[in-house]
């Protein structure tokens, strides 16, 4: 195939283009901002879950202090009960004798009833003390989401103007290409993955780093200079300048 050396050397403007755009697509799978934002969330459902498990141990206790509480309530209206009747001196020897016996079991009852709720109460300061510390240590790990996918999505937004302007860039540098030429540039691209020519350099293809010798050397020293020479090694189409050392 046969092309204007002019036109063969237009395709490095192209391939420079290629380039960018593949360093802007790796950029965007490799982001370190993506990697941060995942660290981040994962700390954060894990710090959530910690107040998920503080405050149910939190409502657990305060309903178990709820209900000794009633219970001491009701062992205190029951000796008040009693006392009264003692007090009114309406009840017979024996009934005094019993509610006697029955008020001494209740100041028990009530003592060790008192003695539980203390000991749920320090419970209780202990357990809303950690879920403070913990809804702090979450609305921290929030905050430090939140600043994360900030920065994720400014170097997104950053990737996403480059590419822009690299894509428009390409597309004035193919324009400027005959048909067939881009053609085989684009075959040659699809199949390298990357770029469809590369610079001859000091008899180096500037594409796979491989430095030309002998049959291959000699064969691109003598084509045309109109002539589309490829790689043997890559297959890009190699561009000849004056840097070439043909």
């Amino acid at each position: 195939m046969k092309a204007d050396h002019f036109d063969q050397q237009q395709l490095l403007a192209l391939a420079a283009e290629d380039v960018a755009l593949g360093q802007l697509a790796h950029r965007r799978r490799t982001l370190p901002e993506k990697a941060a934002v995942e660290a981040a969330a994962e700390a954060e459902r894990e710090l959530a879950a910690g107040v998920v498990r503080a405050e149910t141990e939190t409502r657990d206790l305060q309903r178990e202090v709820k209900r000794l509480e009633g219970d001491v309530e009701t062992v205190r209206q029951r000796a008040a009960r009693d006392r009264g009747l003692l007090d009114s001196g309406s009840v017979s020897a024996k009934q005094m004798t019993d509610l006697q016996h029955e008020m001494q079991s209740l100041a028990r009852r009530q003592s060790d009833l008192e003695d539980q709720e203390l000991e749920l109460m320090e419970q209780l300061e202990t357990a809303e003390a950690t879920l403070a510390e913990a809804q702090q240590a979450a609305e921290t790990a929030r905050a430090e989401l939140a600043r994360a996918e900030q920065l994720r999505d400014d170097a997104l937004a950053d990737i996403a103007d480059g590419t822009a302007q690299h894509e428009a860039a390409r597309a004035e540098a193919a324009a400027r290409i005959p048909g067939d030429l881009l053609a085989l540039y684009e075959r040659i691209r699809a199949q390298t993955g990357g770029t469809g020519a590369a610079v001859l350099k000091a008899r180096q293809c500037q594409g796979c780093r491989i430095e030309l010798f002998g049959r291959e050397l000699a064969a691109v020293r003598n084509a045309d200079p109109h002539e589309v020479v490829r790689c043997d090694n890559c297959g890009r189409i190699l561009v000849r300048t004056a840097e070439s050392g043909l």
